[in-house]
C-alpha cells in the first residue's frame, strides 16, 4: 500500500532519520537564537486549539471565498509557524510574497496572507483537492452514500443535502515519481491511530537508502507517518491522513497520499462521513468571479503536466469564453508571478481595490515579555493584535477561544457578494453544526 510514507520516512532508529531530524531542527534553532524575545509562543498545543473557519458558499455568480490580510513579522517568526497558524502552508505564504525566505523572514516586514481563494471548477460537493494548489476544499454538509439492500443486490444512492459552507485546508502531496493521481473517489473507511504496514516497494527503498527499515509502525507512535487519523478512499491505496512531520504540508514529498496538519485532519475526520464523495483535480490556473469582477489564481504546474503555463492559461481563457473580458497583460503578469493570490484581470482598476481585513484569529501570545506591541498595518488591513492590546476604531481582535459567531472585523464585507466585497468567514468549534 502507499499509505503514508513521506520521502524522509524510514526505520525509527536509522542514521538517515536522525540526520533528517537534525536538518529540520537546525533552522528552527537558528531562528530561535536570532532573537531573545520571541513575539509569539508557537507550540503544538497552540496549533491544536487554533480556530476553524467556515466560509459561506458564494452565490450563483460567485467563486471567491475569504479575503486577504496583512501580517507584520515578529522576531523569531518563520513562515512555517505563521502559515500554519492561519491555515496556510509556508509555500503559500512565500509564493504570495515574492518567494520570501521560509526560515528567516525579516522582522517587522509586512507580508500578505493569501487567505482568499478561488473555488476549483466543477461540482461543489464533498471533498475537492486541487493538486497544483496543494489545497483541499470540503463542502459541508455533503451528500452521503446510502446503501439499499434487496436480496443479494445492493443499490447505492446519495442523500440530497446541499452544501452551505466550505472549509479549506493546505495539504502535502506525492513527489514527482509518486504523483497524486487525478480521479473521483469516496471515503470508504475512517481509522483513529492507524497502523502503518510499510509497502514492500517503500520498505526496499528505505532499506537501500538507510541500511534498515521497519515493516510495521504501530498506530499512535510519534513517528507514524499517518498521524492519528486516516480517511481511506475508494481510490486503491490512497488516503487522506495526518503526519508526524507537519512542515511537510505544502510540499510534494510523500508516496502519493494526502497529508494534512494534525489539527486539520482531526477536524476533517470529525465532519466527513463514510460514503462522502471526493475528487482530485488538476487546475493550475483558476478563473473566478466576485460579483461582476473577474479574477485569476495561478499556481505552479506541480507535475509539469503542461508544456507552457501561459499557453494553458490562454486555452482556459478561450474555453471559458473570457477573451473579451480579460486584460492579457494582466493575465500574463499573473502567470509569470504564480503567486497563488486571486488577481483582478479585467481592464481598468479593480473595484473596491485594497486589501480587506480577513477574519483571522490572534496568534498565541509570547511566553516571555515581548517588545512593544506592533502598530496597525495601513490600507484597510489590520494586523492581528495580542490579547489586551488597544485596537483601532472599527477593528476588533478575535482570540483563539472566541465562541462560534459571525466575525465582525474591520470593513465588514457585504453579504450580497457585490463587486470587490469579501464573503465573511465564521469561527466554528469542532462539534458545531453549521446551518
Amino acid at each position: 500500500m502507499i499509505y503514508g510514507g513521506i520521502e524522509a520516512k524510514q526505520g525509527r532508529t536509522s542514521f538517515g532519520q536522525l540526520l533528517l531530524k537534525w536538518l529540520v531542527t537546525i533552522p528552527f534553532l537558528l531562528a530561535a537564537f536570532a532573537s531573545s524575545s520571541p513575539a509569539h509562543s508557537w507550540s503544538e498545543d497552540a496549533y491544536a486549539n487554533r480556530p476553524l473557519y467556515a466560509y459561506p458558499l458564494p452565490g450563483s455568480r460567485g467563486d471567491v471565498i475569504g479575503s486577504l490580510s496583512m501580517y507584520k513579522t515578529q522576531p523569531g517568526d518563520t513562515l512555517l509557524d505563521v502559515g500554519r497558524w492561519y491555515g496556510l502552508s509556508a509555500k503559500e505564504v512565500s509564493d504570495a510574497n515574492n518567494h520570501l525566505d521560509w526560515w528567516a523572514p525579516p522582522s517587522g516586514k509586512e507580508i500578505l496572507l493569501p487567505t482568499e481563494h478561488i473555488l476549483p471548477e466543477g461540482p461543489r460537493v464533498g471533498v475537492v483537492l486541487n493538486i497544483p494548489e496543494m489545497r483541499l476544499y470540503y463542502f459541508y454538509p455533503s451528500p452521503v452514500a446510502i446503501h439499499h439492500h434487496r436480496g443479494k443486490l445492493k443499490k447505492v444512492s446519495f442523500s440530497r443535502r446541499s452544501a452551505s459552507v466550505v472549509y479549506t485546508f493546505p495539504v502535502g502531496l506525492g513527489r514527482f515519481d509518486w504523483k497524486t493521481p487525478v480521479g473521483e473517489w469516496r471515503v470508504v473507511a475512517k481509522t483513529k491511530d492507524p497502523t502503518w504496514v510499510v509497502p514492500d516497494d517503500i520498505y526496499q527503498e528505505h532499506l537501500e537508502r538507510d541500511g534498515e527499515a521497519d515493516h510495521v509502525i504501530p498506530g499512535g507512535e510519534p513517528d507514524n507517518p499517518l498521524g492519528h487519523y486516516r480517511l481511506s478512499l475508494s481510490l486503491p491505496e490512497y488516503a487522506l491522513h495526518g503526519t508526524d512531520v507537519p512542515w511537510g504540508v505544502g510540499m510534494s514529498v510523500s508516496h502519493g497520499c494526502v497529508r494534512l496538519y494534525p489539527e486539520d485532519i482531526e477536524r476533517l475526520y470529525s465532519k466527513v462521513g463514510i460514503g462522502t464523495p471526493g475528487r482530485f483535480v488538476y487546475q493550475p490556473v483558476k478563473f473566478g468571479w466576485r460579483g461582476d469582477a473577474l479574477y485569476v489564481e495561478v499556481h505552479d504546474d506541480l507535475y509539469a503536466k503542461y508544456p507552457g503555463l501561459w499557453n494553458y492559461a490562454l486555452r482556459e481563457t478561450g474555453r471559458l469564453g473570457l477573451e473579451d473580458q480579460v486584460d492579457m497583460a494582466k493575465l500574463q503578469k499573473a502567470v509569470e508571478l504564480r503567486s497563488g493570490v486571486p488577481t483582478y484581470v479585467m481592464p481598468g482598476p479593480e473595484p473596491g481595490s485594497g486589501i480587506e481585513s480577513a477574519n483571522l484569529s490572534t496568534p498565541p501570545p509570547a511566553s516571555v515579555p515581548a517588545s512593544p506591541p506592533p502598530a496597525l498595518v495601513p490600507a484597510k488591513a489590520v494586523e492581528p493584535l495580542p490579547p489586551g492590546e488597544p485596537v483601532a476604531d472599527g477593528a476588533s481582535a478575535i482570540p483563539p477561544s472566541a465562541s462560534p459567531t459571525t466575525s465582525g472585523n474591520l470593513s465588514v464585507p457585504d453579504r450580497d457578494n457585490a463587486p470587490g466585497s469579501a464573503l465573511p468567514s465564521r469561527i466554528v468549534n469542532d462539534d458545531d453544526e453549521v446551518q
